[in-house]
């Protein structure tokens, strides 16, 4: 039979206690008394005379009217009086906490601590009883840290001495060792062999304080690293078997603990603990102890050595076939937090596939409870690390009911179906197929938006492993995910943005989603996690700037809110860098060549000016490249003006509101002026394109100059069968362009800057379409010269150098054919147009130079 309560305790000798009143009567308590000096007075005849007393005074029965009579009675030196006040504490103590704290306040602790190492036998008894019952409470287990009373307690804890002292000492040091300072004061003074002696005792009560005083202490690593040597696995096996379920229960809470050092697992296998375990739970009469039993079962379970051990020994079958007998929810759910804590290695999880674990497990999901359906999840999530598990969970048809979870009301079954969904796809596209035709991707989208870190985080992982799939990619793109991508950027929970990150990278792989994720108002929180000084969070969050820098308008928008910059600080850290950094820092700049020439003065010959490409000159360090529409929008000022390329023949491109497409006889004409047609026109486009009333309308001048200019060198370079013959009938186009060639001596007299000047107010602007330049110095044509070679095929190189120098490189063998390998020139454009200065000699340097 198992029993349900502690034994009774004690009959007591106190004949009332009343708190109420704080008066407390000792009827059986007698003092002895005599007269002053032990002399009595005896009287013979008519004299009086004094002789030594040999007698005392009888006995003397008193009452004790308030506790602190009592208290002050615990300081007298004799024994009877002893005796009989400590028992009077105990039992008035015994009555609550509001005399626990009384007694306390009156000094009752400290003469208590002395009398528990009292010589007499039921003065040290009677005081451990009254200090038990006080240290219950929270003020006395304060003050008791302060008295080192631990020392004393645990020399009383012997296996001779009296039980009341054993189960009374043992009180107060499970109270106490709740209590950090004093578990360390416990295991410094040697307090845990005798305790351990204790649990063989046959008084339950002092099992129970014992088991409670181990299970504080191997709360503590040190605790639990030394108990092993001390032989405690037995004693705890044996009280497996007692009739009391608290003893019980904190046997099993005990092994928990314990059960995680290895050398105690060896231990617990050599003493047959698993059997014992397998035994409490193959008894459907110890229901109540399955769960803990479990628990320890999943500690013994996730050792190599136990495992293999447990396995030989038929456990592991033991347990699959425990998990498929009906049982309450609690139990089932955790058998499976058993086999998932098993499932942790590769080696065990091998295993649990060899007991076809996966079978068990897709059943599992079927069932009602909510809390057996989320271990589950968190099982299959577990067991997914194993590849052939993957498949088989494909195979049983376990994905649909996994995506059907993801509707359940419950958040923590949404959360870990979600976390399943993500190892199940994770490298594995036939799944992430399986996820797509359940319709699992419309529900992940919304998870994205859930309250829970985890859940978004998995999602975003699932959705990622998804997306690299075309045909499933453009299904979750359709449904809104670049908008949907948004808020969970801007989460304080590391995991939710990596995955997100990872998520953005993987759907912004074409020029429409990225367009849309501008649109959303995404690349501003994508660079601003530029900042992180995470590891994971900065390189995904590269890896993502990388991918949206494919586009132009992406990449201009991002470089509005300083990407660039991060990127260059990140690039200079060698902490932050990463090999994404300088990837995203590239792209970055390919994508927008007018801000990778302001801050490298050099493109290659791979980088092709496009419309809309503009030279602002040298950036300044520190400052940020502004935009064409920002230096656009700018009041005309000295600095030098800002060329523009523009070689389209229609008016789609933007231009400043103000403007109108003019040529360049209609701007000496007609100055800033507009026509009403023209008004027209920008007023309907502006009513067609909603903006931010804060953003100002702005587009670019049709440049008919250097449409002309494009449209010669097709004609006139083009057939020209010699490649060295094209570069240099290029060259003199574009001198002609600009001025015509000016001698070195008369370079000063050559007056470009007036000229810009006066096109820069005509135009009121500081941005001056190239075309528009007759005037222009090296800057000038070396830009004209990579924008018609780059529409004509040629190949040639930009580099700024000092003082509005510029200069085209090209690759051109040598006239002679003496070598095998081009050599590198630089094209003269302004002095003998269309001479070739090779690379480095005199002449070259000369031109960058002077």
């Amino acid at each position: 039979m198992r029993g349900t309560n502690m034994k009774s305790r004690n009959q007591r000798v106190v004949n009332s206690v009343r708190s109420g009143s704080a008066e407390v009567h000792v009827c059986c308590c007698q003092l002895t008394a005599q007269p002053r000096g032990g002399f009595r007075m005896v009287k013979k005849g008519k004299k009086e005379s004094e002789t030594p007393s040999k007698e005392t005074f009888e006995p003397l029965s008193f009452e004790g009217k308030t506790p602190a009579t009592v208290v002050l009675l615990l300081s007298s030196p004799e024994e009877d009086i002893l005796i009989k006040a400590c028992e009077t504490v105990h039992a008035f103590a015994e009555r609550g906490d509001e005399n626990k704290v009384s007694l306390l306040g009156l000094g009752a602790l400290e003469p208590l601590c002395q009398l528990i190492t009292h010589n007499n036998r039921l003065v040290k008894r009677n005081a451990f009883m009254a200090l038990g019952i006080m240290s219950t409470h929270g003020d006395v287990k304060s003050a008791m840290k302060q008295v080192n009373v631990i020392p004393s307690i645990i020399g009383k804890l012997s296996l001779d001495e009296d039980t009341v002292v054993q189960e009374f000492g043992t009180l107060c040091l499970a109270s106490l060792s709740v209590d950090f300072v004093c578990k360390t004061q416990i295991f410094d003074n040697n307090g845990l062999p005798p305790v351990i002696q204790l649990l063989s005792s046959p008084d339950p009560d002092v099992k129970k304080n014992s088991l409670e005083i181990i299970f504080n202490l191997v709360q503590d690593n040190p605790s639990r690293l030394a108990i092993h040597e001390l032989g405690v696995i037995p004693p705890l096996l044996e009280l497996l078997k007692s009739d009391f379920p608290v003893i019980q229960h904190l046997a099993l809470k005990t092994l928990q603990n314990v059960t995680t050092v290895k050398d105690t697992r060896n231990t617990f296998r050599e003493e047959q603990g698993f059997d014992r375990l397998m035994g409490i739970v193959n008894n459907k009469d110890l229901h109540d102890l399955h769960a803990e039993a479990l628990q320890v079962v999943a500690n013994c379970l996730n050792d190599s050595e136990c495992l293999e051990f447990i396995y030989k020994g038929g456990g592991l079958t033991q347990l699959m076939e425990f998990l498929l007998t009906p049982s309450k929810p609690e139990i089932q759910a955790n058998t499976v937090k058993c086999i998932a804590r098993v499932a942790q290695s590769p080696e065990n999880r091998k295993l649990l596939h060899e007991q076809n674990v996966e079978n068990i497990l897709v059943e599992l999901l079927s069932v009602a409870d909510d809390g057996v359906k989320t271990v589950t999840c968190e099982a299959v999530a577990t067991m997914s690390s194993h590849l052939p598990s993957k498949d088989i969970f494909r195979d049983l048809k376990s994905i649909p009911s996994v995506v059907r979870l993801l509707r359940s009301e419950s958040l923590m079954v949404r959360e870990a179906a979600t976390k399943a969904l993500s190892d199940l796809t994770h490298n594995n596209w036939l799944n992430a197929f399986a996820v797509y035709e359940a319709g699992g991707h419309e529900h992940l989208l919304q998870q994205l938006s859930e309250c829970c870190p985890s859940t978004v985080a998995s999602a975003a992982a699932t959705l990622a492993n998804m997306a690299e799939q075309d045909e499933i990619r453009c299904s979750i793109l359709s449904h809104g995910a670049m908008h949907a991508l948004v808020e969970p950027l801007k989460s304080t929970n590391t995991q939710v943005v990596v995955n997100t990150t990872l998520c953005l990278a993987a759907l912004a792989c074409d020029t429409a989603s990225r367009a849309e994720f501008q649109k959303a108002g995404g690349l501003r929180t994508l660079v601003d996690l530029l900042h992180s000084n995470h590891k994971d969070v900065l390189h995904n969050a590269c890896l993502a700037v990388n991918i949206c820098a494919s586009d132009e308008p992406t990449t201009v928008e991002m470089c509005k809110f300083g990407a660039l910059e991060m990127l260059k600080e990140i690039n200079q850290s060698v902490n932050r860098r990463n090999r994404f950094s300088e990837l995203a820092m590239t792209s970055l700049l390919k994508s927008n060549l007018p801000v990778k020439y302001s801050l490298t003065g050099c493109l290659s010959s791979t980088d092709l000016i496009m419309d809309g490409f503009y030279d602002a000159g040298k950036a300044i360090p520190g400052q940020r490249v502004l935009s064409l529409e920002e230096l656009s929008g700018q009041s005309v000022d000295e600095r030098r003006a800002i060329i523009v390329i523009n070689t389209a023949t229609e008016d789609t491109t933007d231009v400043s509101e103000e403007r109108c497409s003019l040529s360049e006889a209609d701007i000496s004409i007609k100055g800033n002026h507009k026509t009403s047609r023209k008004k027209e026109e920008d007023k309907q486009k502006d009513e067609d394109q909603p903006h931010s009333p804060t953003e100002k309308r702005w587009k670019m001048m049709n440049d008919v100059s250097l449409q002309v200019l494009v449209k010669e060198a097709k004609e006139s370079i083009l057939p020209l069968n010699d490649e060295r013959e094209q570069y240099v009938a290029l060259a003199r186009l574009v001198s002609k362009a600009m001025g015509g060639g000016v001698e070195l001596e008369k370079l000063h007299e050559f007056q470009w800057n007036l000229h810009l000047s006066e096109l820069k107010f005509q135009l009121q602007s500081n941005v001056v379409p190239i075309g528009m330049i007759s005037r222009g110095i090296f800057c000038h044509r070396a830009l004209l010269f990579k924008c018609l070679a780059d529409c004509i095929g040629l190949s040639c190189t930009l580099v700024r150098g000092e003082y509005n120098r510029a200069w085209n490189e090209v690759l051109l063998f040598s006239p002679a054919g003496s070598s095998a390998q081009p050599s590198c020139y630089i094209v003269d454009l302004m002095h003998s147009p269309g001479s070739m200065l090779r690379v480095n000699t005199p002449a070259a340097v000369q031109y960058q130079t002077i």
